[in-house]
């Protein structure tokens, strides 16, 4: 490996001299990258930045994710990341959302679909919101039979069963080319 070379967690450059760039984040000290490849420091921009051989798809601050939800902990869910802007994504990056402030029983559950929108990159991990009206879950299924479910007001009913479970939903619930890929 060459002195260029770098992988994930490795110091790129201190904060005071450089701003995070591509494949790239900020600790609160460092630098540091977040994919194998080669650094890069640009000093007329003073960004730094590291270029993988293949492009590595780590969503951005202000785009819309969407993913699978793999975790549902007390105050927030983790989510594996299948969707950055609407395009395809093979990372299989993983994002958390905080739902401490939504006052819902279940905001989503394990293998739900959802959309999120990014709020930071802090410590190597990925923030997510979950609060605005388009955000939330996308598809679902009944969590007792594994059957149907239709919205109602801010809950879902099952087609099969009747079950009626609480979820945060998104004003784009049902729609959606990717609803296809697990019926």
């Amino acid at each position: 490996m060459s002195e260029s070379t770098v992988i994930p967690g490795d110091k790129i450059a201190s904060i005071e001299e450089y701003e995070s760039g591509h494949n790239t984040f900020d600790d609160g000290d460092m630098v540091r990258a977040s994919t194998v490849g080669e650094k890069i420091l640009d000093k007329s921009t003073r960004v730094a930045s590291v270029k993988h051989p293949r492009l590595l798809s780590i969503p951005r601050v202000g785009d819309i994710v969407t993913g699978t939800v793999v975790a549902v902990m007390s105050s927030m869910i983790a989510v594996s990341i299948d969707y950055i802007n609407g395009k395809p994504t093979t990372s299989k990056v993983e994002c958390v959302c905080s739902t401490r402030n939504i006052r819902r029983k279940n905001i989503a559950l394990a293998n739900d679909i959802v959309t999120l929108k990014i709020l930071n990159h802090l410590n190597g991990t990925i923030h997510a919101t979950i609060d605005e009206s388009q955000l939330g879950v996308l598809f679902t299924k009944c969590r007792k039979c594994g059957g149907k479910v239709v919205p109602m007001r801010d809950a879902i009913k099952c087609t099969e069963c009747a079950w009626i479970d609480e979820r945060k939903l998104s004003s784009n619930f049902g729609n959606g080319d990717f609803v296809h890929l697990r019926d």
